[in-house]
């Protein structure tokens, strides 16, 4: 059967692909960034998933304010880089296992979560930064990607718990799929940071900290915590966190730290980073 072996957490700020795609990244500024995805890029070579399963979050490209799914998985055979004001990113275009996408699909219905399917869709920084810092710039993807859009834009968004039991489905989603398939489950966004008014440029190192400890540690404890003390604590886009609970949620209770990192600032925002594995896996 397929299994879910790992889940990386992982920041998508959309100037670290800037910085990628312009040749900045040895730039003194950039440097300690990406050294601390060194280790990440040996990882993922040596654990050479056959499927990412990337839960991000689309920032008005894909989507915008008349319609905004809390939940939308891209079922399509492919998705294509979206032009996010600049010209799409010089990366390979995404390329999806469709068959398992829409067991996916099917299963998360059945197991009574209101799944949007997306037969078509564009994506942005939020799915192409995370391969990026993975993969750096190669011909194409190594592996197929199968997308999941959360809401993290326009409120409200689902609550932390909601997406911890929605990274469980489809973790039972996955292993109800009879094809032998190595799957890495990835949830992106965050940490700490607000865009506008007076707290723009928020960060807050100790209680990204302890997130992450949670998230590690203690995914059910972390599962509860509210939007309003993300919003709080973490400026008004720290809510992109409950993203990481998905992909927790898909992992055993306890898990194998293979990598923790975590750095400020990285454009207006501090970028936090895990890998863990399953320990049967």
């Amino acid at each position: 059967m397929a299994r879910i072996t790992a889940g990386v957490a992982c920041s998508h700020v959309p100037a670290i692909g800037a910085a990628v795609d312009l040749g900045k990244t040895e730039e003194e500024y950039w440097k300690p960034l990406f050294k601390g995805f060194e280790y990440s890029k040996e990882w993922i070579k040596e654990h050479k998933p056959d499927v990412i399963f990337m839960v991000y979050n689309d920032h008005c490209t894909a989507f915008d304010a008349s319609v905004i799914p809390t939940f939308a998985l891209g079922c399509a055979p492919e998705f294509k880089p979206a032009d996010e004001g600049w010209g799409p990113r010089p990366v390979p275009v995404v390329k999806n296992h469709g068959v398992l996408a829409s067991h996916i699909a099917q299963s998360l219905i059945l197991d009574e979560f209101d799944i949007t399917i997306m037969n078509e869709m564009e994506v942005d920084h939020g799915l192409t930064v995370p391969l990026t810092l993975m993969y750096g710039q190669p011909e194409e993807w190594p592996c197929l990607v199968i997308p999941l859009a959360v809401n993290v834009v326009l409120y409200p968004a689902p609550t932390t718990n909601r997406c911890y039991q929605l990274g469980k489905a489809i973790r039972r989603a996955v292993e109800s799929f009879d094809e032998d398939l190595n799957v890495v489950i990835f949830g992106t966004g965050g940490m700490s940071h607000q865009l506008q008014y007076k707290r723009a440029g928020l960060i807050n190192s100790d209680w990204d900290n302890m997130f992450m400890d949670k998230i590690v540690n203690d995914p059910v404890a972390a599962s509860q915590i509210p939007h309003i003390e993300y919003l709080r604590e973490a400026g008004s886009e720290g809510v992109e966190m409950v993203m990481w609970s998905v992909m927790r949620g898909a992992l055993d209770e306890e898990v194998e730290l293979k990598h923790r990192f975590y750095h400020v600032p990285a454009s207006n925002t501090a970028v936090g980073h895990l890998i863990m594995e399953n320990k049967a896996a």
